[in-house]
């Protein structure tokens, strides 16, 4: 499926949920039942306190884990995060590095920056930003970045190699790569690859998890550390389910690298 129409419904959707206010969840791994987005944000792995710490409307049910809580992230940093919606990662990432330290949002949703910009103003957060613009293309210089975050995000994308190329460009040498996003253990049915609403739900761009850890290292990374996973099943058709896989993955820049390509 070409990737215009991908990017193209994935950003329909994003802007209608970002006009909603954050009352529609997105991630199939939060599917099974209705439950409140915090109750979501808990079970991808944020803590009560913490959520309770940052602005509520950040919460919107998108992500399927919690990144910024597995980066060993340090005051002073910088961190940009893929994706960053509402800005739930950024919020939380901007209270770890500090006043010292920067936490930047990325994301092609107007509708999603606007929010989070508004967000940050009104809190009064100073060390935060939110740029408007696509992950395969990040509008930021070479070598920025101490750390990159991304929650459910990279597998909305149509060019994942391209992803992890500019990834490992804006990062330090050493830096940290800690992501997490959707895999499968087979390549998906075509019916679901071609499901264009699927795709924007998180689920048809899902790769199989050993492709998805092989484009890592191809984009010039270490060997990348699956350091949490969990499964979950979506329904592809009557009385038919397909096996997902929500994981968090870590991996580094090499130190000696400038990663410009």
């Amino acid at each position: 499926m070409k990737g215009d129409k991908i990017k193209k419904a994935v950003r329909d959707r994003y802007s209608r949920i970002a006009e909603q206010s954050g009352q529609t969840s997105c991630c199939p791994a939060g599917c099974g039942g209705e439950v409140s987005l915090l109750a979501e944000a808990v079970a991808a792995g944020y803590s009560k306190e913490d959520l309770e710490r940052i602005p509520q409307e950040a919460i919107m049910g998108l992500g399927c884990g919690n990144p910024a809580a597995c980066g060993d992230l340090k005051p002073g940093e910088t961190v940009l995060d893929l994706g960053s919606g509402g800005g739930i990662d950024v919020f939380l990432a901007a209270i770890k590095v500090g006043p010292r330290g920067k936490a930047i949002g990325i994301d092609m949703t107007e509708q999603m920056v606007d929010k989070a910009n508004r967000l940050a103003k009104e809190k009064g957060y100073q060390n935060v930003e939110f740029r408007l613009g696509e992950i395969e293309r990040l509008p930021v210089p070479d070598s920025l970045v101490d750390t990159i975050i991304s929650n459910c995000v990279i597998n909305l994308s149509a060019d994942k190699s391209k992803v992890f190329r500019e990834a490992y460009r804006v990062l330090k040498p050493g830096g940290k790569l800690v992501v997490s996003d959707i895999v499968s253990e087979r390549p998906l049915p075509r019916k679901m690859q071609d499901d264009l609403a699927s795709w924007s739900q998180c689920v048809s761009g899902a790769l199989e998890r050993n492709e998805y850890l092989s484009i890592i290292v191809k984009a010039g990374f270490s060997e990348p550390i699956i350091i949490s996973q969990r499964e979950f099943y979506v329904e592809i058709g009557t009385n038919e389910l397909e096996k997902l896989f929500s994981i968090t993955v870590r991996a580094n820049k090499k130190s000696n690298e400038r990663g410009q390509f």
